[in-house]
């Protein structure tokens, strides 16, 4: 018995790690190309490969959700609750911060949601937590980029541009724009969690474990800290000054 259930361990880690996974990365925001570094790096220690492609967020969604791809890198909180099709694992391994971002010649303030109803809003098409700050605003634009989100703004097409602190920062430094500007106070600070598509439940346990473990030991915060540092120099060197895909 002891032989057979030895035998039976070995078969059942065979199937857990022997496969290369492929996951989804919103495309073009800051947070995404972090996790695109981190997570491989908390993979491999379970002697998991991953490949992970950018894509538009709602193409993202649409793959993971359908078991096409294995799921995606990071995503908040609700997106779990809206896609049951997907498995949350259940300890975060990153944040992000959504932030207002407005002329800095307009006397405009959002301190809280409820202020966003008074102006024009710019959100990238498809991500979760602008999504959820303007449910049932009418005044929403979506476009396609941060990069957009700015134009919109600095040319004002729009009053305000909703996105991830670090993810406008950049973006505002990479097209040379000083006219825009963070609001100060962030709406909203969220975790994110990595999820797998529901056939892939046999790892879940192994890789919380192991997200624990690195949080733990520091070694996550490094990876972090590092992967940040890679991204922010790659945004500013890949010089992004492409006129925004509106009409004059």
């Amino acid at each position: 018995m002891k032989l057979l259930a030895v035998v039976i361990s070995l078969m059942l880690s065979s199937c857990l790690y022997a496969k290369q996974y492929h996951f989804g990365a919103i495309q073009g925001l800051i947070e995404q190309q972090v996790g695109q570094r981190v997570l491989p790096q908390i993979y491999q220690p379970i002697d998991i490969n991953i490949t992970i492609t950018p894509l538009p967020a709602k193409r993202a969604q649409h793959l993971a959700t359908t078991g096409k791809n294995d799921g995606e890198i990071m995503r908040i909180y609700s997106y779990g609750e809206e896609n049951p099709n997907t498995i949350r694992i259940p300890t975060p391994y990153y944040q992000l911060e959504t932030m207002a971002f407005v002329r800095a010649d307009r006397n405009i303030a959002i301190k809280k949601k409820s202020d966003l109803q008074h102006f024009r809003i710019a959100k990238v098409r498809g991500v979760k937590h602008t999504n959820n700050i303007t449910r049932g605003l009418t005044n929403v634009i979506d476009v396609d980029s941060t990069s957009q989100l700015m134009w919109l703004v600095n040319s004002g097409r729009a009053d305000v541009a909703l996105t991830n602190t670090l993810d406008g920062v950049i973006a505002l430094k990479r097209l040379k724009i000083d006219s825009v500007k963070p609001c100060g106070t962030a709406l909203a600070t969220l975790d994110l969690y990595h999820y797998v598509h529901q056939k892939h439940q046999a790892i879940v346990p192994t890789l919380n474990q192991q997200i624990i473990k690195m949080k733990s030991s520091g070694e996550l915060n490094k990876l972090i800290e590092t992967a940040e540092k890679n991204a922010i120099t790659r945004a500013l060197r890949s010089g992004g000054t492409s006129k925004p895909l509106f009409g004059h």
